[in-house]
């Protein structure tokens, strides 16, 4: 009798939007993003990421769009009128889920209560704010603009006028002990309504801090240090009720960000505006997409080309399975080996599996679901090589 293959759930589909303009360029950021001291174009801008969202949806026809994502640089500098923009046209060129959740990055320092409702009358139903500490000295050592007041009276105006909200947070701070941080956790979690992102301090190639370091005056906690930091941020966020869903995102079961559990479920999803990604399956398989990060340059091709995409390439099955592992694996469910199996066409080694088993780094789920545990997620990329060998 012929095996009936499982039926693997669709990861969704999602639009990013990338707004690459900030105020400051905070010295520990290495993403896309350009400080511009005059008077930003918006209406070119948004009729470029107008163009590029045709384009895209002439590839992507029949989807139905779960989510959409502003991100950046600060898009809470953009307009409310840009974004109702684009989330108009979104909604004209591929079917909009009635429940899409549609979220904007923001900063403290670009919040007024004015601004946010023009943001949820455009369409926008979750604000992640960019908080990152509650204590003012490390906010001026991460170079943020803002003060623990001002973050906290956003964070205010956001759960006023949104359905949802998450901020959040940097630790592993240089001379961050975990009894401080342990304190600064325990009122983030007082203020956390649903959702947290926790992210440990690294050194990125090309930033103020990694110049810094390398000039012996920056220094983050050591590795065991840093372990103990971890600890403490998966103690407290369980005893809360925000367990993490991913290595360094918390949230109460159902509140988990839809548009990131498409990247992690390795789903489908375009992006546009300066230096965007996507992943998108066509006829000829699952391809990868990047456009011109540099802001004017993109504009220009954008306008006279009709879209920014500098690369667009298919991805072999090996990278595709690579990719699968390298973003389910920071899943707390876990990946689901059919799926694999679907994407790559092999099985996973069960002697390499039964290793890291043995080696406490990873477990089967009660679903037949592989995951990392809890010692395995502080050396997770060792663990994906290991299992894409």
């Amino acid at each position: 009798m012929a095996s009936i293959a499982p039926m693997i759930p669709d990861p969704g589909f999602g639009v990013y939007v990338h707004w690459p303009f900030c105020l400051s360029k905070c010295p520990y950021c290495d993403f896309n993003s350009h400080v511009r001291r005059g008077r930003i174009e918006e209406d070119r801008y948004l009729a470029a990421i107008r163009t590029e969202l045709k384009q895209r949806a002439a590839l992507t026809q029949g989807r139905t769009v779960r989510s959409i994502f502003f991100g950046g640089g600060t898009p809470s500098l953009m307009a409310p009128e840009t974004v109702a923009g684009v989330i108009e046209t979104i909604g004209k060129l591929w079917k909009l889920d009635p429940k899409a959740e549609i979220t904007l990055e923001a900063n403290p320092t670009s919040v007024e209560a004015g601004r946010f409702q023009g943001y949820r009358e455009a369409g926008v139903n979750r604000v992640s704010l960019g908080v990152q500490a509650l204590n003012d000295a490390d906010l001026k050592l991460l170079g943020r603009l803002h003060n623990v007041e001002e973050a906290l009276r956003a964070l205010d105006i956001a759960a006023a006028t949104f359905e949802r909200t998450s901020f959040d947070l940097i630790y592993a701070r240089p001379g961050q002990t975990p009894r401080a941080w342990a304190n600064e956790l325990e009122e983030a979690l007082a203020r956390a309504p649903e959702h947290l992102s926790l992210y440990q301090l690294t050194i990125e190639p090309d930033t103020m801090f990694e110049q810094l370091s390398r000039a012996g005056k920056l220094k983050i906690p050591k590795a065991d240090v840093a372990r103990d930091l971890w600890d403490v941020t998966q103690e407290l966020t369980e005893k809360a009720g925000l367990p993490a869903y991913e290595i360094s995102n918390h949230a109460r079961p159902g509140r988990e960000s839809r548009h990131n559990l498409i990247y992690w479920r390795y789903g489908e999803y375009v992006g546009v505006g300066p230096g965007a990604h996507g992943r998108i399956v066509s006829k000829g398989g699952r391809r990868a997409h990047a456009t011109e990060p540099h802001p004017e340059m993109w504009l220009t091709v954008v306008e006279s080309e009709g879209t920014g995409l500098i690369e667009d390439e298919a991805l072999s099955l090996e990278e595709q399975g690579d990719e699968f592992l390298l973003m389910g694996l920071r899943l707390t469910e876990g990946i689901d080996p059919a799926r694999f199996q679907a994407l790559t066409g092999k099985r996973f080694e069960a002697s390499r599996v039964a290793d890291l088993i043995a080696n406490g780094m990873v477990e089967y789920t009660r679903q037949g679901r592989i995951r990392v545990t809890s010692e395995g997620f502080p050396v997770l990329d060792a663990v994906v090589a290991d299992l894409a060998a």
